[in-house]
């Protein structure tokens, strides 16, 4: 089961650093696995045998109260936790542990209709309404504080309860752009207490100078109108940072007040992966942080005549390497049991589609799996979106018994559990980390310079070659350590000051391989050009001085060319005056700078500093680039066909395939099949023993 804040001392196996980290589950357990259970939906005779039914298949815990504040707080300041008492403790007498809910995003219709100045105003005006979910302002001083009060009493009444193993908050809490008074007035209290109360300074971090919007009183400030085409974008800059603000002090809030009760329950929440919003890892009172991942909606990012049945292959895969650095410890809140009733196009997954998830959930270093949710609903919104069992509450579908399947393998592969670190040496030896902060997605979106540029789909180049390599990989924020990856890639790093750079310098003079791209360092952090010759500010790093930087129209690409081979571009490339340690990659071949740097390397200290000036228009340059470098620094990789995964955790290695065609892999020396074949079927999976 759990244990309590221990402290456990791990050596990094590849950099040699201690480290400590607490942990609220065991490594023998490998994962557990629960299911979203909501007793209000059904009459009280059926919650036994539901439960029962839960158990039976092999869930270990289930999730209660999610959106019911309606039922906990019927009326204001009448709180009723009498049904869920007696939920809980049927939950115990099958063996199912409690993952317990604040509720907060559903309002009762009480707080809606007494307090409407609490619901959500869009940009354009339009108010929220009770009737759906997340109709609430976060900002709202109203909300906030009836939220709170009943969040305590929750609390207090849950908090010492051996049956509850933890809290989710609120529910896939998102960056809420509120344009209701409260928020604007809370958006001025963010300007002044950055800028010290000072709006002379605010002034020059908004450029206000330019088109005459200088301010002369914090009070004259409104929240940013987005729509307006050419609104300041220093301004929407902050707006967003204050967004995002606005999200984890509610929920850090949350945290605190459980915390005040439940000394050995984990708090968490779970977070929709928009890694562009700001707002994940930064409340820093939870725990850890869960994430919910869907994968077949009609989005068509699959392989194949039938990957709409099966899913981006990297979707979570990313998730994974997103969310596990932020605390090193992460779960999966929601994850699909089947056909869901909101996509575009809501089609039945592929036979097995179901428990590859499962496994590509495990395979990334997780805890807890929890799938939403139990039972189909025969009423609401969610009337089409499938469950373990079906409409009738007993019958197991499709997606149950694959679920069913998957938790009986976990229970087979514990007799022989190791620890969750223990992992080969050479896949610890390509460990990179991708920088990564949405700020810099921010600045660049709102001028992009070029229609065509797209910022995940940059990002997405690198990463999609590392996972080929079947290489781990931690996306990062600057507030971790960089000396722990032998590689860390900087995608269009746009924003930066003297002192990440200087930490960039220090990491690769100590021995880091610094791997930067086009579009970064050219701002500081308020999004201004400094006033020095543009992008100059990494000079001294990449050795190189950028003349100038092209955009190409997309039906007349450009062409660079590498090691004889030519690969098109036209989204963005800097044209790059190497200096004399430089060696140069990679060359421009038919605009007026033929020629000219593109791709350029050097030696720095212990380490290199590899410069990527150009963003291909597929990503075989910036494959190439790092197929280039991690020969060069003698790391072994794999070469995994795009479709193909590949992990370890606690002993094992997990092989998963989201292609449309089977793959043989080459079972490494002295390996032994546990689950699954080396010849791996569509959405089949290999788990050996090395």
């Amino acid at each position: 089961m759990k244990k309590r804040l221990l402290a456990m001392v791990c050596g990094c196996l590849f950099c040699g650093g201690i480290f400590a980290q607490h942990t609220w589950f065991n490594d023998k357990d490998l994962t557990l696995t629960g299911a979203y259970y909501y007793p209000e939906h059904w009459e009280e005779s059926q919650w036994e045998r539901d439960l029962k039914q839960m158990h039976e298949l092999g869930f270990e815990f289930t999730h209660f109260a999610e959106f019911a504040w309606a039922q906990l707080e019927p009326q204001e300041g009448v709180y009723d936790f009498s049904w869920l008492d007696r939920a809980v403790a049927l939950a115990a007498k099958y063996d199912l542990k409690v993952v317990m809910c604040t509720s907060t995003a559903t309002p009762p219709v009480w707080l809606s209709r007494k307090y409407p100045e609490i619901l959500l105003k869009s940009e354009d005006g339009t108010v929220q309404d009770h009737g759906a979910r997340q109709h609430a302002s976060f900002a709202s001083p109203v909300y906030r504080k009836l939220a709170y009060r009943m969040i305590e009493e929750l609390a207090r009444h849950y908090g010492n309860d051996s049956r509850i193993i933890g809290w989710q908050l609120d529910n896939e809490p998102a960056v809420q752009f509120d344009y209701n008074q409260a928020a604007e007035e809370a958006f001025r209290e963010f300007l002044k207490e950055k800028y010290h109360h000072n709006i002379q300074e605010l002034n020059a971090a908004w450029g206000t100078a330019f088109w005459s919007e200088v301010y002369s009183q914090f009070e004259e400030i409104t929240l940013p109108k987005t729509a307006q085409m050419f609104m300041n974008h220093h301004q929407i800059l902050d707006y967003r940072r204050f967004a995002a603000k606005q999200t984890n002090d509610f929920l850090n809030e949350q945290c605190r007040l459980i915390k005040k009760y439940a000394k050995n329950q984990w708090v968490t929440t779970n977070y929709i992966p928009d890694y562009d919003k700001g707002h994940i890892g930064g409340s820093k009172d939870l725990d850890f942080v869960s994430y919910t991942r869907y994968m077949v909606y009609g989005d068509n990012e699959g392989i194949g005549r039938r990957g709409y049945r099966v899913g981006n292959p990297l979707r979570i895969a990313m998730a994974n390497d997103f969310f596990r650095p932020v605390n090193g410890t992460y779960g999966v809140m929601e994850l699909q049991p089947g056909q869901v009733n909101w996509g575009s196009i809501n089609p039945q997954p592929l036979p097995g589609a179901v428990r590859l998830w499962l496994w590509s959930v495990f395979a990334g270093g997780s805890d807890f799996i929890c799938t939403y949710r139990y039972r189909q609903p025969l009423y609401g919104t969610e009337q089409y979106h499938y469950g373990i069992v079906g409409t009738d509450g007993v019958t197991v579908t499709p997606g149950g018994r694959e679920y069913e399947q998957f938790m009986k393998e976990i229970r087979s592969l514990r007799k022989d559990y190791r620890p969750k670190e223990d992992k080969p040496e050479t896949y610890l030896k390509r460990k990179t980390a991708i920088l990564w902060n949405p700020e810099n997605y921010w600045s660049i979106d709102r001028q992009k310079q070029n229609a065509t540029w797209n910022t995940f789909a940059h990002v997405d180049k690198y990463y999609r070659t590392l996972k080929s390599y079947a290489a781990p990989v931690d996306f990062i924020s600057e507030e971790k350590d960089f000396s722990q990856y032998p590689v860390m890639i900087v995608p269009a790093y746009q924003l930066a000051d003297k002192e990440l750079v200087a930490r960039w310098k220090k990491y690769v003079e100590e021995g880091g391989n610094l791997v930067l791209t086009c579009r970064t360092a050219q701002k500081d952090r308020f999004g201004r050009l400094p006033e020095a010759p543009f992008g100059s500010m990494i000079d001294e790093l990449t050795g190189n001085h950028m003349e100038f930087y092209d955009l190409l129209l997309p039906q007349d690409p450009g062409q660079v060319k590498m090691d004889g081979k030519v690969y098109t571009w036209n989204t963005w490339g800097e044209i790059l005056q190497p200096g004399a340690s430089n060696e140069v990659w990679a060359t421009y071949t038919n605009e007026f700078y033929e020629g000219k740097p593109a791709v350029t390397f050097r030696k720095l200290g212990k380490g290199s500093v590899t410069y990527i000036g150009v963003d291909s228009s597929d990503g075989a340059l910036e494959r190439q680039v790092l197929d280039k470098l991690y020969s060069r620094l003698q790391i072994e990789v794999m070469n995994l066909p795009y479709g193909v995964t590949m992990e370890y955790r606690n002993g094992l290695g997990i092989v998963l395939n989201y292609s449309d065609q089977p793959y043989q892999f080459a079972l490494p020396q002295g390996a032994k099949v546990l689950i699954g074949t080396p010849n791996i079927a569509t959405a089949g999976v290999l788990v050996f023993k090395f």
